[in-house]
């Protein structure tokens, strides 16, 4: 990867992703890292809670012309929400937009759309948080209304990227021209879906601090509550079979995305490794998530520890060769999510 902006920069607001980003073969890296730097920036720019809400959306829409190829200030958004970032990482991201546009530009016209296509989806998802929860803190407190709607932020957020990884690797891996594009992509859509549960379902509390409940009303109601029940320890006692059955549907669309990593030609050995990688991480945090008592009470979020990370890593160069020994180590996994 050339240049600070897709190497050290985009390190330090990356965290996990860079490992995937930092594997895959050289050619991907500019357009996967252009793509993840501008909806970092964009994602930025909707937690940017010093920032009026209007002028938040406002940005954000300033960015999404911007990423379309249209005439947009990005370097006004940049002034106006940068100084407010508390991470020097985030606030130099935003300082450099200009130049992650210029060099979506510079990618190839087939990379270039593809870029622009996923960050359209991608914001769209940022926007509807922003309309989707008015407030700022538990006074504001509203919730997703139904499992649908739930499915629906899911794709939005990650799912979409499913199809943009696939048609980027087909297009520059000459291995995978064989491939159903439209079957891979639409077993990729679960993959970021897989991923993006995940995220919901361990940073329930958090949320509910900052005004958004993901665990929808219609689901809560059915079992007496409402998304302020959440707040205290019994309500959140209450609300556990929907968590756990949330959990099993987050194990559903693992299955998916393994089915997908297994697909890889095993000579596409970087993108096996770039897929295996944050399933294997994603999956020990499910485990981790399913095993606590009341993971909707913690104050501090469940994660697992760098060390877990780097034998997950360590053991997936050696498995990553193999179908039967990659898919075990993964069922292993699964096995110690109990729903």
């Amino acid at each position: 990867m050339s240049g600070d902006l897709l190497g050290n920069l985009l390190r330090q607001v990356s965290r996990s992703f860079y490992l995937s980003l930092a594997v895959l073969p050289g050619p991907l890296r500019e357009p996967i890292g252009l793509a993840y730097l501008l909806a970092r920036a964009a994602d930025t720019i909707t937690d940017t809670g010093l920032v009026a809400r209007k002028d938040r959306l406002a940005h954000l829409e300033t960015v999404r012309r911007a990423c379309a190829g249209e005439p947009a200030d990005v370097g006004a958004v940049a002034r106006a929400c940068a100084p407010h970032q508390t991470h020097a990482a985030e606030r130099r991201l935003l300082e450099r937009l200009p130049e992650a546009l210029a060099r979506l530009e510079a990618l190839t016209p087939t990379d270039r759309h593809e870029v622009r296509a996923v960050l359209a989806t991608l914001t769209s998802g940022m926007i509807f948080d922003l309309t989707r929860f008015p407030g700022e803190d538990e006074k504001g407190l509203a919730a997703i209304e139904t499992l649908e709607e739930l499915d629906h932020y899911t794709y939005m957020v990650a799912g979409c990227v499913g199809p943009f990884w696939t048609v980027l690797h087909v297009t520059h891996r000459k291995r995978l021209g064989d491939w159903a594009l439209r079957e891979m992509s639409e077993e990729g859509v679960s993959f970021g879906k897989a991923l993006q549960l995940t995220n919901v379902l361990r940073d329930v509390p958090g949320d509910l601090a900052h005004g958004r409940c993901y665990l929808p009303a219609r689901e809560l109601a059915a079992l007496g509550l409402g998304p302020r029940a959440l707040l205290v320890p019994d309500g959140a006692a209450r609300a556990l079979p929907l968590y756990r059955r949330l959990v099993g549907l987050a194990l559903e669309h693992y299955k998916v995305a393994w089915d997908y990593t297994l697909a890889i030609p095993r000579l596409e050995w970087r993108m096996r490794l770039a897929c295996a990688w944050p399933l294997l991480i994603g999956l020990a945090t499910l485990a981790e998530l399913a095993a606590h008592p009341n993971p909707l009470s913690v104050t501090t979020p469940i994660k697992i520890s760098r060390g877990a990370v780097r034998a997950l890593l360590a053991q997936s160069t050696v498995t990553v060769w193999s179908n039967r020994a990659l898919a075990a180590h993964a069922a292993r996994l699964r096995a110690r999510v109990a729903v």
